[in-house]
């Protein structure tokens, strides 16, 4: 996806019909010019929209200036109205509201009076709050493309072009840029994250279908395992590279611990006066568990046994106080952990040191020095797979779109990622708390950001 220069959001992500990006994007150009008409300087903007679908429901709300005259107190009688329509969905179908707002005219002055149209989350913009989140879940959390969206949409009689549907995204997530700025405060807030990283495709340029790697960051904060109170958060940045001054960048001066693997892009963030590094042993295990698949060496076998016994510790520590996970750890973990390492510079001085083999116990011994950290400390992990779950979401939709259209899109991905993962991690619904937020946000103080936060909102019992 992408900003282009007139502010749309320009997605290119529509699966198998990804590939005709370089067609649709003449289309869109057109479709763009259709609905936003070149006008003269100071001109009356024109609109050549479509009326909505007269089959769609309306519920009509009607906005009153009241029954006398501010002015002078005399009663008002109704000369006319005007009729503002916006669409929107309610789950399982669409709906038009309709603001309807009587124009008054005093019957003493004869000044008139007109209540004004609630605020907008779009301005002079369509869709309503419940449509917007819709879409938002289904590109982000279902991995439908827009394109696919609005094949659905006009399934139900309801016409919106995926340029539309895309410039909707880019102006919604700017909107909700805030709430995501502040949970990338919360996450860095705690006192351990994880982090790690998955690659997604960017568009070189528009109009065609040349593509390159670019990455979408993630930085995690849970601390259900060890009871702790913060509420659990996930943070997405976008990159157009992996290199390493990207998590330098977006984790200064945070002075915690980070759970990450082996990739020496996140090297920045360690050292003198800074965070502290706690290495993952899945990624240890992993280069075992590959060997044992390619030779059923013995040693490998070992090894995934005496993991598998570290494991266990964590399985019962799950849910203790970091205090006691501690200890339980320095009694349970530590002498498995000791004999392991010790064990394995043994069984390198017995093996040729080109095999596959000896490459998995090197990596393993100069990770699990800088994965001691866990045996002393209850707020950390034996692993990153808390992070490991976050990406997950992402590895799914980028099986759907084919590629992200711009840096714009990419930030905007990144912003819808990082409130729907939020939501989801704290068990709540994520269109419903959506929608909630995009009904009130266009009045919200920024300097209260934190009441529209996921663990704040209450589901209406019906």
């Amino acid at each position: 996806m992408s900003i282009i220069d007139n502010g749309h959001l320009e997605v290119s992500d529509g699966g198998q019909e990804g590939s005709e990006a370089a067609v649709q994007h003449a289309e869109q150009s057109a479709d763009d010019e259709h609905e936003h008409p070149p006008t003269k300087a100071r001109a009356k903007r024109q609109h050549s929209r479509k009326p909505l679908p007269d089959h769609l429901d309306r519920h009509d709300e009607v906005l009153s200036p009241g029954e006398t005259c501010v002015g002078c107190g005399g009663a008002l009688r109704q000369v006319g109205e005007d009729v503002t329509e916006e669409l929107d969905y309610i789950p399982g179908h669409f709906v038009v509201r309709r603001f309807i707002r009587p124009r008054m005219a005093c019957t003493c002055c004869e000044a008139f009076a007109q209540a004004p149209l609630p605020s907008r989350l779009i301005e002079r913009g369509r869709p309503g709050p419940g449509l917007v989140s819709h879409m938002l879940i289904g590109k982000f959390c279902d991995h439908l493309p827009l394109e696919r969206q609005s094949k659905m949409y006009a399934r139900e009689g309801v016409d919106l072009h995926r340029s539309t549907l895309s410039d909707w995204v880019g102006r919604t997530t700017a909107l909700l840029a805030p709430l995501a700025e502040h949970i990338g405060k919360l996450v860095r807030a705690g006192p351990a994250l994880f982090a790690d990283d998955t690659p997604v495709k960017l568009q070189v340029r528009a109009n065609t279908t040349k593509t390159k790697t670019a990455r979408l960051w993630s930085y995690v904060r849970d601390e259900r395992p060890w009871c702790g109170t913060a509420p659990p958060c996930a943070w997405y940045q976008f990159s157009v590279d992996r290199k390493g001054e990207h998590p330098a960048n977006h984790l200064a001066g945070y002075p915690g611990t980070v759970h990450a693997d082996g990739f020496a892009g996140f090297n920045g963030l360690f050292g003198e006066g800074k965070a502290k590094e706690q290495a993952c042993m899945v990624h240890v295990r992993r280069k075992f568990v590959d060997e044992v698949e390619r030779t059923g060496s013995p040693i490998a076998q070992h090894a995934i046994k005496q993991i598998a016994e570290l494991y266990a510790v964590e399985k019962e520590a799950r849910g203790k106080s970091p205090e006691d996970r501690a200890a339980l750890r320095q009694a349970k973990a530590k002498p498995v952990f000791d004999d392991l390492e010790v064990w394995l510079r043994t069984q390198l001085r017995k093996i040729s040191g080109k095999t596959k083999l000896a490459e998995a116990i090197r990596y393993a011994l100069g990770r699990m020095p800088k994965a001691r950290g866990y045996l002393s400390d209850g707020r950390l992990e034996l692993d990153n797979n808390t992070c490991e779950r976050s990406i997950r979401p992402i590895a799914l939709g980028r099986k759907n779109y084919l590629f992200m259209g711009s840096i714009g899109g990419g930030k905007a991905a990144a912003i819808a990622y990082t409130l729907i993962e939020t939501a989801k991690m704290n068990k709540v619904d994520p269109e419903a708390w959506l929608t909630w937020v995009l009904e009130r946000l266009p009045d919200h103080k920024i300097n209260r950001v934190d009441e529209l936060m996921p663990w704040n909102w209450q589901p209406v019992k019906t």
